[in-house]
């Protein structure tokens, strides 16, 4: 089978090693020995554990060398402080690390800048939960968390959502050939308040609308139902339940001008 060449860091990642349980046990031994070398074959020879978490992550720079080295890092810290007395893989040991290497660097180079008293508020509780997790089996919910460090269990919530990775509402999550549907499209409208006026201005335009198209927006912006659950009730592809909302939306404005 032929291997396909794909350069990361000017390393080709088809030339790379994969060490087997074996060779892995004598190096260690030998850099515990004190062989200068052995540590370097160690590193060289688990790149592809690197190279196998990038995956999950492609879309979410655009510059994957930056991640890949910052995923090596993690797999030096693990190299460096793995137990080899333990019956364990050096993958088990390294995933995670590597793993919360490279989200540890994408939450700290985020577009979003979040305040440091919410990000050290944050990394308090996920390590107060961790060693709580370990200590009691299970993993103490917020309000516990909140009255250990002395907050409200709302700062709390807020301070672990901010290190989510943000999305556009207009990031594009399906296509079948025609129009594109957005993430805005999966989210439920709710009924607002309008003024008099504009609501019978409204309810005489949706009158002159097709009955389909009247059935598809008072679905979707009053009862707030998702393109999804109307497309499956009417028989339809989700991208038609788009199509005739855009063009019913269109013609609806037009009539209340």
């Amino acid at each position: 089978m032929a291997r396909h060449k794909v350069e990361i860091c000017g390393v080709n990642t088809a030339n790379m090693k994969v060490l087997s349980s074996e060779e892995t046990k004598e190096l260690f031994k030998k850099m515990n020995e004190g062989d200068p070398f052995a540590r370097e074959d160690l590193i060289n020879g688990n790149l592809k554990l690197v190279l196998s978490i990038l995956k999950k992550f492609s879309n979410k720079t655009d510059n994957l060398d930056d991640l890949f080295q910052v995923g090596c890092l993690g797999l030096v810290k693990a190299i460096d402080n793995f137990d080899t007395s333990y019956d364990v893989k050096l993958s088990t040991y390294a995933c995670p690390m590597i793993l919360g290497e490279i989200k540890r660097y994408l939450r700290d180079n985020s577009s979003l800048r979040i305040s440091r008293s919410i990000k050290d508020l944050a990394y308090k509780t996920l390590k107060l939960k961790e060693e709580l997790m370990t200590s009691n089996g299970i993993e103490p919910p917020n309000s516990e968390i909140a009255k250990i460090l002395g907050v409200t269990e709302f700062e709390i919530s807020n301070a672990i959502e901010s290190l989510r990775e943000p999305m556009s509402m207009y990031e594009p999550i399906y296509n079948d050939g025609g129009d594109t549907i957005y993430l805005y499209d999966q989210i439920s409208n709710k009924k607002e308040e309008y003024d008099l006026d504009y609501k019978l201005a409204v309810d005489k335009a949706m009158k002159n609308l097709k009955k389909r198209d009247r059935q598809i927006l008072e679905e979707r912006f009053m009862i707030g139902k998702t393109q999804m659950e109307i497309a499956s009730e009417l028989g339809i592809s989700q991208a038609q339940i788009s199509r005739i909302e855009k063009n019913a939306i269109k013609t609806l404005k037009k009539n209340i001008k």
